[in-house]
């Protein structure tokens, strides 16, 4: 049996630990009132040099210069982007720690591996860019519309190959769905990136590619060297006017194979914090600089921000995790 002197004590333990609680929790938002008072590390879950890194760059500068605090960009490649997202999940919900994030970083890769995250680990800031995905073949192609493609492959079930920047990307996910959802049965060849895409394709060595139409791609599309068959994009493309959409084609579900690149930071992450750099992004990508930069063609008219990108996220966790899950 606990003493008077003893069960004092306990109290007032208890009411000081409750003091310091409400300290801290003071302390939280004074802090993200005040956001930000220091570095803020932004990491890209790819190599330096392609269209995330730029876009991640570009847009980090931006930040820099409205928020008057430094944005220190970091490549963190590795395990399809699982190695920038643990650390990304892992880290305090202060807004100091920032990612690129993609579906296939957040949705795709964690479902077709066992990982310590899901997407519910992160908290959507914004979208950046949007990078459509092209169907197509290449100079000296038998194929010379969408139509001629898709008759062969309803003919010849399995016989064609197209090229993927990996077999559990989002490419790679919508050939499977559309043998199962449409019963036009292609082989998808995994390759590692555009580079590998390209030359593979230019050899001969797939009929067709699946590929995401960064600026790379395009200068081949405007030099003649590809043909865009088909188009990954819910409407058609002002810059390809004369390339249909998968859904004008009837196949209307597969639309999410081009890439959607977001601003996320951990899940937790103070409502001030996400309305401070949610309007920032807004700001920064309504410059002319950011637009040129990224590219106009992949920067959305309107701008898209937390909840646009939460629902990216969960349309495609509800289309693949039957597949993946």
């Amino acid at each position: 049996m606990r003493t008077p002197s003893a069960l004092g004590s306990v109290l007032l333990l208890g009411l000081l630990a409750a003091c310091g609680g409400d300290d801290e929790a003071g302390t939280s938002e004074e802090a993200a009132a005040s956001y930000p008072t220091e570095d803020i590390r932004m990491l890209v879950p790819y190599g330096a040099g392609g269209p995330t890194d730029l876009t991640t760059r570009t847009v980090g500068a931006c930040i820099e210069e409205e928020l008057g605090q430094p944005v220190v960009v970091e490549n963190m490649e590795g395990g399809s982007g699982a190695l920038a997202m643990t650390e990304l999940a892992g880290a305090e919900p202060d807004g100091y720690t920032l990612s690129l994030v993609t579906a296939g970083t957040t949705v795709l890769t964690p479902l077709a591996n066992d990982l310590d995250y899901t997407k519910d680990d992160f908290t959507p800031i914004g979208v950046m860019s949007e990078v459509p995905s092209v169907l197509a073949v290449g100079e000296g192609s038998r194929f010379t519309s969408a139509e001629d493609f898709f008759e062969a492959a309803e003919a010849e079930p399995g016989t064609l190959t197209v090229g993927v920047p990996g077999a559990s990307t989002p490419q790679g996910i919508e050939l499977q769905r559309l043998a199962d959802e449409y019963d036009v049965q292609v082989t998808a060849v995994p390759f590692n990136g555009n580079a590998e895409m390209t030359t593979a394709i230019l050899g001969g060595n797939v009929d067709a590619v699946l590929i995401n139409a960064s600026a790379d791609v395009v200068e081949n599309i405007d030099a003649g060297a590809f043909q865009p068959l088909v188009a990954s994009s819910e409407e058609r493309l002002s810059w390809l006017p004369d390339t249909p959409t998968f859904a004008e084609l009837g196949y209307e579900s597969l639309t999410l194979s081009g890439s959607t690149f977001g601003l996320a930071g951990p899940a937790g992450l103070p409502d001030e914090v996400v309305t401070t750099l949610e309007d920032t992004l807004q700001t920064c990508l309504g410059q002319d600089e950011v637009r040129q930069t990224i590219g106009e063609q992949y920067v959305r008219e309107e701008f898209a921000g937390a909840d646009e990108l939460g629902s990216v996220l969960d349309d495609t966790q509800q289309a693949y995790e039957p597949i993946l899950g």
